[in-house]
């Protein structure tokens, strides 16, 4: 069958990207990407159509404000004879106000489509509101990563339960590595280690992090913590690297810019899942509870790391059992359990051993054939559309900004 998957797309430094990718090749073992003649529609933060380098899977390309993109983008691939679409949706993806330009294009499509939330609010304010219904309404599902997620779609968006399907969040199916040998590969700092990573901003409260270093560091004086990744680039264009200092500022006053290390890198995910499985402990200590999915958190459990994180909606699931939670905005509890389980290698190896074993079924092959049969069950109660002779699905091409093969359609 043939697929059309809406997202952001490599070589684009986005979350929302890297999950497709993962996606699109996990589904692939079980619906041929290549010989079905699926492809991508990439969403663009500029309206600059060659901004980044696509490959020839992604075959059209939506500048995020241009509203003229999506209605084109819908034209396309009514013509194209795909089954269905695929969407990835997050909040400030999509142009208009709340991302309702999206609405143009599902509004215009003649095939049904799989909408993917990454994110449902709790509080949403009206055109929040109002998109998000609208999207889980046209769709033909709704896909949820978390029982809380399911939560709110029908108690704050009264979404119909039998539109909803819940799916976790996948997870690289990487083989347990040596420990040693990464670090040494890594050149990973002497003695214990700390980390997080993932796009730099004000809300990942690292602040909370830092400030609990020195009584971590009272007690374990070789202890290091990684902060692994780039400044979000929204906030890079607005303010540069004046957040990233703030936190070297932090460091400087608490005297601990010792042992704070920072790695602006947007690395792969082998390397990834090597400073995860590297590492001592990894922190997740979010401000706020309102974070239905952390691609970060299930790849930490995924690597089968020890998490401590805050109870947000994500992690409160999670990390039942299998890590360990403190209060927003708690330095000092944070200390404590980061103390005592470095003081207790027994308890930090089995916190290891249940994230492990738990992320054994987050594996992308497992998650991919969720969504795989999901997909087929989608197109089995959908008419297929028939495709429009070569010629008629040419004279839309010709239209659009990027050009495009006809190799996939022949």
């Amino acid at each position: 069958m043939r697929i059309a998957y809406i997202s952001t797309c490599r070589p684009r430094e986005c979350g929302l990207a890297t999950f497709n990718e993962n996606l699109v090749q996990a589904v692939d073992r079980y619906l041929p990407f290549a010989a079905s003649g699926s492809f991508m529609v990439a969403l663009n933060d500029s309206d600059d159509k060659y901004q980044y380098d696509y490959d020839e899977r992604v075959r059209f390309v939506i500048s995020q404000e241009q509203l003229a993109d999506y209605q084109s983008a819908a034209a396309f691939i009514n013509r194209s004879g795909v089954d269905m679409c695929c969407i990835q949706h997050e909040f400030g993806i999509f142009g208009g106000s709340a991302g309702s330009h999206l609405l143009a294009l599902t509004r215009a499509l003649n095939v049904p489509y799989t909408v993917i939330f990454h994110t449902v609010l709790q509080r949403p304010d009206t055109m929040q509101l109002s998109v998000t219904q609208a999207l889980a309404d046209g769709a033909a599902k709704a896909v949820v990563m978390s029982k809380k997620a399911v939560q709110l779609l029908r108690e704050v968006y009264h979404i119909p339960a039998n539109k909803i399907q819940r799916i976790p969040h996948g997870v690289p199916d990487f083989d347990r590595p040596d420990v040693a040998a990464i670090k040494r590969s890594l050149n990973f700092p002497a003695g214990k280690t700390l980390l997080t990573f993932g796009l730099l901003g004000p809300n990942k409260g690292l602040e909370t992090a830092i400030r609990a270093l020195p009584a971590i560091c009272k007690q374990h004086p070789d202890v290091r913590y990684i902060i692994l990744g780039k400044t979000h680039p929204g906030i890079r264009r607005t303010s540069g690297e004046d957040y990233r200092e703030s936190l070297h500022q932090l460091a400087r006053q608490l005297n601990v810019e010792e042992h704070l290390v920072f790695i602006s890198e947007f690395v792969n995910e082998g390397d990834l899942h090597a400073y995860l499985s590297a590492c001592d402990i990894y922190l997740t200590p979010y401000p706020n509870e309102a974070q239905i999915t952390s691609g970060t958190l299930s790849y930490a459990v995924g690597a089968g790391a020890a998490v401590v994180s805050t109870p947000y909606w994500h992690a409160s699931e999670l990390l039942r059992g299998r890590g360990k939670l403190f209060d927003f905005n708690n330095s000092e509890q944070l200390a404590t359990i980061v103390n005592g389980l470095l003081s207790n290698p027994s308890e930090l190896n089995q916190l290891k051993q249940h994230a492990f074993k738990y992320g054994l079924s987050l594996r992308w092959p497992i998650i991919g054939k969720h969504y795989a049969l999901l997909f087929e069950n989608q197109a089995a109660i959908n008419k297929k559309p028939a495709l429009l002779p070569q010629g008629t699905f040419m004279q839309v091409t010709l239209s659009l900004s990027r050009p495009l093969s006809w190799k996939a359609y022949s």
